[in-house]
């Protein structure tokens, strides 16, 4: 298995022995919660000790050695950016390629010695000041390497600093409590007993097949599991693997936090500037998933790779909604997740033929509203290890919903009125309560005030012509 436990990068580490882990280990068997936690309780570490071994950041590299890259491969990578900047100093391209400068020197040196790169001014006799160009010979060469690959953005991070990285990170290691879990779902309207399951199923970070009739808020809840998700982490904007680039970082599934990050000058003694810093990721993917963007996507044009969702969703939520709608039969996708759900590990393959592992660390969760039977088996169902039933609210709750609608839309709530939706729509035609409706029925009635002219108000009318156009006889 890639991932190693937190004891076990601890003993590495020497921060505490074995006989620690066993007393903390026996702790944890008798009172619960995480193996940090019970380490701290027994005074072997320090708040501050499981904080920084928890949350480790990406330190600069001092040496072309320490980013893992080949000198020739950052020079060419120079030679793009510098293409088409004009005249440019050290510090501009420390901006946009993330290295510190006395990398770039290096890449640089080389670029002229091969009279790709001239000095063309200086306002003193030290480098950080020179203004370089690149010549003539340097644009013919930039533009074949455009030709191989026009991947022009920060330097990558090779793949085995991304997996420690990602398992120092890992989403199973959040510190999640009940006042937490509870403050998020404040806006939902939701029992207890379900507040209840859905906190320790959060706190681990496993899987959860999450399934019930559609309109009662699976995917509203799966959102705010994303919210609940504690802390930031570091992604790389790409990585080298093989002589090949995979771009990872995504601005539509990513929330850049970091005012030190991707363009401003990075300070060349704080973290490693070819990382961001992002809240954890929340990735949602429906009905349009396919068995093709579960994989490296190459581009044929670009000529480098666009990282796969899952791989996007490290370290934070994978939700796949609609579980059961895809364009692709369901058990193909768990025959393809059924080994990255039990030993958190992925494997991708790039048009080379060569395959990689990659960490697999995310809180995924399956969201459906069909029968759980005709989509799954028994062995996926085993590696599931939470299986929570969004049902039907009772009444008691639908009017709270309704209530919370209405202030959101300045309406007054009228009781008489729910009485009469409840009894004339609802029990006569024994029609279940769906969470959705609420909202859908007062929508409803606000484009018949405004079609009017009028403000919105609740009145039987109302209430009839909304139902009408908004059910179904089936």
């Amino acid at each position: 298995m890639m991932k190693r436990r937190l004891g076990q990068k601890m003993l590495d580490d020497k921060v505490v022995t074995k006989a620690q882990i066993r007393e903390a280990l026996g702790r944890q068997r008798l009172h619960g919660g995480r193996l940090g936690q019970n380490l701290l309780s027994l005074g072997y570490i320090s708040e501050d000790q499981l904080e920084t071994f928890l949350k480790r950041t990406p330190q600069a590299p001092e040496t072309v050695e320490e980013t893992g890259l080949e000198l020739e491969f950052i020079a060419d990578l120079t030679l793009k950016h510098v293409m088409n900047m004009g005249p440019f100093r050290l510090s501009d391209l420390s901006l946009r390629m993330g290295l510190p400068s006395a990398i770039l020197d290096e890449a640089i040196e080389l670029l002229r010695r091969e009279n790709l790169v001239e000095v063309r001014s200086a306002t003193q006799f030290v480098k950080s000041s020179f203004n370089f160009i690149v010549t003539d010979l340097g644009k013919v060469r930039g533009n074949e390497l455009m030709e191989i690959c026009r991947y022009v953005g920060p330097t990558p991070v090779i793949l085995e600093d991304y997996r420690t990285m990602v398992e120092n990170q890992s989403i199973q290691n959040i510190m999640v409590d009940d006042a937490t879990v509870s403050r998020a779902f404040s806006e939902i309207v939701i029992s207890d007993h379900l507040l209840k399951r859905l906190g320790p199923a959060i706190s681990s970070g496993t899987p959860m097949f999450m399934y019930g009739p559609p309109g009662n808020g699976k995917t509203t809840i799966s959102e705010t599991i994303g919210q609940v998700l504690p802390e930031t982490v570091y992604i790389p904007y790409a990585l080298f693997v093989g002589g090949q680039i995979i771009n990872i970082f995504d601005p539509v599934n990513h929330i850049a936090i970091d005012k030190n990050g991707y363009g401003e000058e990075p300070d060349e003694t704080s973290v490693d500037q070819r990382w961001v810093l992002i809240r954890r990721p929340v990735v949602i993917t429906g009905g349009e998933l396919t068995l093709r963007m579960l994989d490296l996507e190459f581009n044929s044009i670009a000529k480098f790779y666009e990282a796969p969702l899952q791989m996007k969703a490290n370290n934070g939520l994978f939700l796949v909604d609609d579980f059961g709608r895809q364009q692709m039969d369901p058990q193909n996708l768990l025959n393809r997740w059924i080994v990255n759900l039990d030993r958190q590990i992925d494997f991708m393959s790039m048009h080379t033929g060569m395959k990689f592992e990659i960490p697999f660390d995310q809180l995924v969760i399956f969201a459906t509203n069909l029968e759980p039977k005709t989509l799954v088996d028994e062995a996926f169902l085993r590696r599931i290890r939470y299986k929570i039933k969004i049902d039907h609210p009772n009444e008691s709750e639908f009017e709270e919903i309704f209530r919370r609608v209405c202030r959101m839309n300045a309406i007054t709530f009228e009781p008489d009125i729910f009485e009469y939706l409840i009894e004339h729509w609802y029990r006569r035609l024994d029609r279940p309560l769906n969470a959705c409706h609420p909202r859908d029925l007062v929508n409803h009635i606000i484009d018949t005030s405004r079609y009017h002219n009028k403000p919105p108000e609740l009145t039987r009318d109302a209430i009839d012509l909304a139902c009408e156009n908004y059910f179904v006889e089936m």
